[in-house]
């Protein structure tokens, strides 16, 4: 419930997948032979036959600590590959290696300039692209409250995200100077300053070789809720729909707990009231899922308000909104309906299903 990725794993995310386990293996091999990690050490003092310190000193983190945070934030952040596409997501991830590469340099520089101190060794790993994807996260994720603690301090669906992200840029003496490098390539590569989404991408050519060869080898498969049951549901089916059911009512609860202490006079919506309706059609878009059994108590009785939500008026720039980001159009007009017209609300409930 603190993130908006859902529960289905590195499904639709073989990526992301690659990049935790080949890179988190690597780490793990370097940390038991210590002898070979001065090789891998990022540095910006590099000679004309040490260039391949900058790729492999970027790619590969020599703390464990730093390992385990990004691959946190890697994990959460796929989402972008489900929704995007794994070439899109694999080159916002390139673009802006590219450009944190140059960042770091200038960065560097500029410390230089205005301390004195001259940055030799820079933390290593994938850790400003990482930081990169904090950028589309904070603009396209919508934030929805989860809980308060002492009453005051909110705690929503992205709180976790940003309390790893900050775990992450303390463990360092230099990592703010990554962090910063990877927060302005994301915000430039995002915004698409200067078309460097059409400068700096994955070609098709080498997104087919990935699809062949790479993709087979950290695919994962559909999850068992959503797999084909032929003569009937299995124990463990049953079970995760169960989950799913009551994943989806204590969302309702706590969203609605939360709209309670928000708003001291609040004012009925007839949206809300249609999402135990709205439930069965969306999570049913693939062409393979099995019909759900909602539990008898979690039964809704029939409202009298449907006719009104189907004819209720949508705006056109928020489904346009929800199609770029790559919802179906009926998907999105029928969220946008149940949620009262609450792009907030939809989007969010679009990306836990």
């Amino acid at each position: 419930m603190f993130t908006t990725t859902g529960s289905r794993g590195l499904y639709k995310a073989p990526l992301s997948k690659g990049l935790l386990l080949v890179l988190n293996c690597l780490t793990v091999m370097l940390t038991l032979l210590p002898q070979y990690q001065e090789l891998f050490v990022y540095t910006l003092q590099v000679t004309q036959h040490q260039v391949w310190r900058l790729l492999f000193g970027r790619l590969i983190c020599l703390d464990v600590k730093d390992a385990f945070c990004s691959s946190l934030l890697i994990y959460n952040f796929r989402i972008f590959e489900r929704r995007f596409g794994t070439r899109k997501f694999a080159s916002f991830l390139f673009g802006t290696w590219v450009l944190s590469a140059l960042m770091d340099f200038l960065l560097a520089q500029a410390f230089q300039f205005l301390f004195d101190y001259e940055v030799d060794e820079l933390p290593s790993g994938l850790i400003a692209p990482v930081f990169s994807l904090v950028v589309p996260f904070y603009r396209l994720i919508p934030s929805m409250p989860v809980t308060q603690v002492l009453g005051h301090i909110h705690i929503t669906n992205k709180s976790l995200v940003y309390i790893v992200g900050l775990q992450l840029l303390t463990s360092g003496p230099f990592m703010w100077l990554v962090a910063l490098s990877g927060l302005i390539s994301g915000g430039l590569y995002h915004s698409n300053f200067l078309w460097m989404q059409k400068l700096l991408f994955v070609p098709a050519w080498v997104s087919c070789i990935g699809r062949y060869i790479l993709e087979p080898l950290f695919s994962t498969s559909q999850p068992s809720s959503e797999t084909p049951v032929g003569m009937g549901a299995t124990l463990d089916i049953q079970r995760q729909q169960r989950m799913d059911i009551l994943d989806q009512q204590l969302m309702l609860a706590q969203y609605n707990e939360s709209t309670r202490n928000t708003r001291p006079q609040p004012q009925p919506q007839p949206g809300f009231l249609q999402w135990t309706r709205l439930f069965p059609s969306l999570r049913q878009r693939g062409p393979n899922r099995p019909p759900m059994q909602p539990r008898p108590q979690a039964e809704a009785p029939p409202s009298t308000q449907s006719p009104l939500l189907d004819n209720s008026p949508v705006a056109e720039e928020q489904v346009a909104l929800l199609v770029e980001m790559g919802f179906t159009r009926t998907d999105a007009l029928e969220a946008l309906r149940a949620s009262n017209n609450d792009i907030n609300m939809a989007t969010n409930f679009l990306l836990q299903h």
